[in-house]
């Protein structure tokens, strides 16, 4: 297989629907950890055409929904100062602080910009030398090379007026956390794959020993999950607990040599707060003592944070897989795209931007109603 179309393939997906169906014997709950995943999951309605006994979860996996909020309240008061430009992926704008989000800092007059790669914030930085360049960076172990790469061409440079404001977190740490959880009831993970291309696969065996559950690499288009599925439903009913990449085209054991030496040169792993979640022992990354003069935290004095949550979103509860997004009250009626309580309704891999967009608002419609991969 060398092209997109042939990871929708129809028929192949029902092949592999009938393999997990025959396969399946006892109720089982999976979580795919990836925002990127889930939104797979929704659009081709691949959980309705699952059996019964077999759950979907939707994991924490979506690094613009657990950036915390007092990161974001941060961001936003470096972000309206005058010396400041400060640019950001454009996911980032419209999630809410405490009392306002990027945008509206924008609209009021503070140099907001959107840019495709750190390194045009760097170029940024370069073509305004009297200014303070700031970079918003966000995301998992896959975004957190290119984000090392350009503070370490930062300094190799000399560009002395360019930091990043970084938060940055781990997948592993997080798959603790959850197994740790009294409320668990996870007991298989497909884990994200683009991770894993970039870290490997080292961290995740001592995992599902410890804590006895498969854990299946897994790509990102329809057939993709319907494999990882099926590789997953088999371990469970075997009784297995072992780590397989079903992402062989995209994922080595080693994971990518070259981008976790950057990491291991600019980054140190440190504890990270997960909005909605909570503080997460080494489930982190922030700039090493070498890099530090490049933390826009440690160069920009922001004190006397204040965060607030709304009381009626309960999107924490949906990144610990708790509860579904249409299960909050405040989905769809008072949360929605265009007023956002939380990160999840806004963020392109929130789990509630997918059930709003592909209109999963409580309703469970029939195999033969989901839209389909086939």
């Amino acid at each position: 297989m060398k092209y997109l179309d042939e990871f929708q393939n129809p028929e192949l997906a029902r092949r592999l629907l009938d393999d997990i169906r025959s396969t399946v014997t006892r109720p089982w709950a999976l979580m795919e950890v990836c925002g990127g995943q889930t939104h797979t999951i929704i659009r081709h309605g691949i959980d309705q055409l699952l059996p019964e006994n077999v759950e979907l979860i939707h994991g924490p996996g979506c690094p613009v929904c657990v950036t915390p909020l007092e990161v974001i309240d941060k961001a936003l008061e470096i972000a309206s100062r005058p010396d400041v430009i400060f640019c950001s992926f454009g996911d980032m704008l419209r999630v809410p602080g405490s009392d306002r989000d990027l945008f509206q800092v924008r609209s009021r007059g503070g140099d907001v910009r959107v840019v495709y790669s750190p390194l045009d914030a760097l170029k940024i930085a370069q073509q305004n030398p009297d200014r303070e360049v700031v970079f918003f960076g966000i995301g998992f172990e896959t975004t957190a090379p290119p984000n090392a790469m350009t503070v370490h061409q930062a300094r190799k440079l000399g560009i002395s007026n360019f930091s990043l404001l970084v938060s940055h977190v781990r997948v592993p740490p997080a798959i603790e956390a959850i197994m740790t959880s009294p409320s668990c009831r996870v007991q298989a993970f497909l884990a994200a794959g683009h991770v894993c291309s970039v870290m490997g696969m080292g961290e995740y065996p001592e995992l599902a020993d410890r804590f006895r559950v498969p854990i299946v690499v897994t790509g990102f288009e329809p057939l993709d999950i319907l494999e990882g599925i099926r590789r997953t439903v088999r371990q469970l009913e075997r009784g297995e607990h072992t780590v397989d990449n079903a992402y062989p085209r995209a994922v080595r054991s080693e994971g990518n040599p070259a981008a976790r030496a950057m990491l291991a040169d600019v980054f140190e792993v440190t504890d990270r707060s997960w909005r909605g979640i909570g503080t997460i022992p080494a489930s982190g990354w922030r700039l090493s003592e070498r890099y530090r003069d490049y933390d826009a935290e440690y160069r920009f004095s922001v004190e006397g944070i204040t965060t607030k949550e709304p009381a009626a979103c309960r999107s924490g509860e949906v990144l610990q897989g708790l509860i579904k997004p249409h299960e909050c009250a405040a989905f769809g009626t008072v949360c929605t795209p265009r007023t956002p309580l939380g990160a999840t309704m806004v963020s392109s891999e929130g789990a509630c931007a997918a059930y709003y967009l592909y209109r999963r608002l409580g309703t469970t419609p029939t195999p033969q109603e989901a839209s389909p991969v086939v």
